[in-house]
């Protein structure tokens, strides 16, 4: 088994390649075997016996600190850093002092930037909404800033204190309502990460022939940050793009200087030459609008927090995180990790009945990610003959019409056979 290698702009994937895995907490153990069991039958079946996946099992949360007493050791972060891509399933958040969050460490550590979440319906799968077919989306999340930056200081302490007296003395800040009881936060936003994680959302609907990437934001309230991100980003696309984007403010500019007519003409124009749409929309209307009208956004890029929100009420359109796959990716250097996006659940662990969809579904994004497409499609095809059939976990299949419930190994077994 050989390492992925990064040289320049390509990823170098050798045929039989090691793949570093943690196994997970609660359920991780279930669903970790399962997709690996799906995934390996995939690559056989599709080239015939020529590529492989070394599977390299590394430690983190609960196992790793049963075995090591250290919830994320170095030799983990190590091997992420070598072998550039792996896959994770769900960690437990650490109890008291230390490590905030074992994910959050990963991908700051790993300067994993970009946090994307694609969203699209399997017939068959129940959901609240009437026409989820319209909801296919690919969030890009910027992962380093916002609040997963983690800067804040506790009310009542003397660094609270002192960053009031700060704020009121040198800032001459006044709109604090209850200085005294306040805790604080600080929300960077920087031009450089705006870039990046815009510039990686543009590629990608370069890359898809998708028509928009939409900017989501609240910059009508916190103008020089979230505001900075809508701006900045307009400005990367038509810098770098411009050729191959038609900007919002473009045809704000046109509708100003030659009239409404002739700004709709222009878009027009674009949208026939197949240009990508970028705009813009305040967060709370974009929530909204993903359930009255989800068919006018594709690629949408945005902030930590928003996407925090964004990416699980989509999930819960088609279906709920159950079914949502996650990946979190520096494409600069290469380095990425896959997830289970939702979380450990140890009430049902070792039951049979996790539905291991989510991390089979991130599985998927690996096997793209490094150019392996065709399995990954053959793994795709498979779930939604099953899903079509009313063949699912309990999770879901409680809820489809004539839905056949079955084990996390009954179904692994049943997706391995439509493969």
């Amino acid at each position: 088994m050989d390492k992925i290698q990064k040289k320049g702009d390509r990823l170098i994937v050798p045929d039989r390649v090691t793949i570093p895995y943690i196994e997970g907490d609660g359920v991780g153990a279930e669903i970790t075997q399962a997709s690996q069991r799906i995934v390996n039958k995939a690559i056989r079946q599709v080239y015939d016996g020529k590529r492989e996946i070394g599977w390299k099992e590394v430690l983190a949360g609960e196992k790793a600190f049963r075995s090591t007493g250290n919830w994320l050791p170095e030799e983990t972060m190590e091997a992420f850093r070598t072998y550039l891509v792996g896959i994770k399933g769900p960690l437990t958040t650490p109890v008291g002092g230390g490590i905030r969050s074992l994910n959050v460490a990963l991908r700051q550590t790993l300067d994993l930037y970009v946090c994307l979440r694609p969203v699209q319906w399997f017939k068959g799968i129940a959901t609240p909404i009437k026409e989820p077919s319209k909801v296919d989306m690919h969030i890009f999340r910027e992962n380093t800033e916002d609040i997963y930056a983690g800067i804040e200081w506790q009310q009542g302490t003397p660094e609270a204190e002192k960053f009031l007296r700060f704020l009121t003395e040198e800032m001459g800040v006044t709109k604090i309502r209850f200085p005294h009881t306040s805790s604080f936060g600080v929300k960077p936003v920087s031009i450089e990460g705006t870039e990046r994680l815009v510039r990686a959302a543009i590629r990608y609907a370069v890359a898809r022939k998708l028509p928009s990437v939409t900017l989501v934001h609240k910059g009508n309230i916190m103008k020089f940050t979230e505001g900075g991100f809508k701006q900045w980003g307009y400005a990367l696309a038509e810098r770098e793009f411009g050729e191959q984007t038609f900007p919002w403010p473009r045809y704000e500019k046109i509708k100003k200087e030659q009239g409404e007519a002739a700004a709709k003409q222009a878009l027009a124009e674009a949208e026939q030459a197949g240009k990508i749409i970028i705009k813009d929309v305040i967060a709370d209307a974009f929530l909204q609008n993903t359930i009255l009208k989800p068919e006018e956004y594709s690629v949408i890029a945005t902030l930590n927090l928003n996407g925090d929100y964004i990416s699980d009420q989509l999930a819960a359109l088609v279906g709920g995180i159950g079914i949502a796959p996650g990946a979190n990716i520096n494409y600069q250097t290469g380095h990425a990790i896959f997830e289970a996006t939702h979380g450990t659940a140890p009430d049902i662990a070792g039951k049979n009945i996790v539905n291991p969809c989510s991390l089979l579904l991130s599985s998927v994004l690996l096997l793209e990610y490094i150019g392996w497409a065709e399995a990954g499609e053959r793994i795709t095809a498979a779930m939604k003959q099953a899903f079509s059939n009313g063949e699912a976990t309990s999770d879901l299949a409680r809820f489809m019409e004539n839905g056949n419930s079955l084990g996390t190994s009954q179904f692994t077994d049943r997706i391995i056979s439509l493969i």
